[in-house]
């Protein structure tokens, strides 16, 4: 009886016979006249126990898998989505093979190709995209050190901003002055050359008719 007895457990636990037949084929072993059902309290007790303390144990691993396994909170991109890399130009694509290689925008964490650009930034803000990437859509909550330090970042780059135009706008104004400067001297070049040739010319002129010179006072 109780090699049997065996036997059918082991046929409920891998379900190649329900209960009900088990229990019957136990009653008709014991008084095989006796047809009337009749149930073992203890036995079916004993099942019931140990399904139940299968399952909080199960759920017991679950939970701690679960707390070792935490997400991160959500976070800012530090980078630019490309969307207008491949504009503008043809590409050989398959029907199948690789997501890689199929038409759309290819996302490698989720191994999932979406047709269009709009559709693509859903995708990737979306609950299933953030939890592939390990983070939780909870926001991190700011304390007022954090705040304290994002005033200071904005302005530092207020700051450095600003310097740079300064200094922009100051090797603007020197380029013009130079120019200028550069400009002033051609002009006076140029005026010294013309009356140093309008002098040459008159010296010229004045020993042809035999004068002594323009200018001068005879005496």
């Amino acid at each position: 009886f109780t090699i049997l007895l065996k036997h059918i457990v082991h046929a409920i636990q891998h379900g190649g016979i329900c209960k009900f037949c088990a229990l019957h084929s136990v009653l008709s072993f014991e008084n095989p006249t006796d047809h009337r059902r009749k149930w073992d309290r203890v036995y079916f007790e004993k099942l019931a126990d140990d399904k139940l303390s299968n399952e909080l144990e199960a759920l017991k691993n679950a939970r701690k898998e679960k707390e070792i396994i935490k997400k991160e909170y959500l976070r800012a991109r530090d980078y630019t989505i490309d969307l207008e890399s491949n504009l503008n130009k043809s590409q050989v694509i398959a029907k199948t093979g690789p997501g890689s290689s199929q038409a759309g925008y290819y996302c490698e964490v989720c191994d999932c190709v979406v047709k269009d650009s709009i559709n693509y930034l859903d995708h990737i803000n979306g609950k299933k995209h953030q939890r592939n990437m390990g983070m939780s859509m909870r926001i991190k909550r700011s304390t007022l050190e954090d705040v304290k330090e994002r005033f200071q970042l904005h302005s530092r780059k207020k700051e450095e901003k600003t310097e740079e135009y300064n200094l922009d706008e100051r090797m603007k104004q020197i380029a013009e002055e130079e120019e200028k400067l550069r400009a002033y001297r051609n002009e006076k070049r140029k005026e010294k050359k013309r009356k140093n040739d309008d002098s040459f010319v008159d010296e010229n002129v004045a020993a042809v008719m035999g004068f002594g010179g323009f200018g001068k006072r005879l005496k």
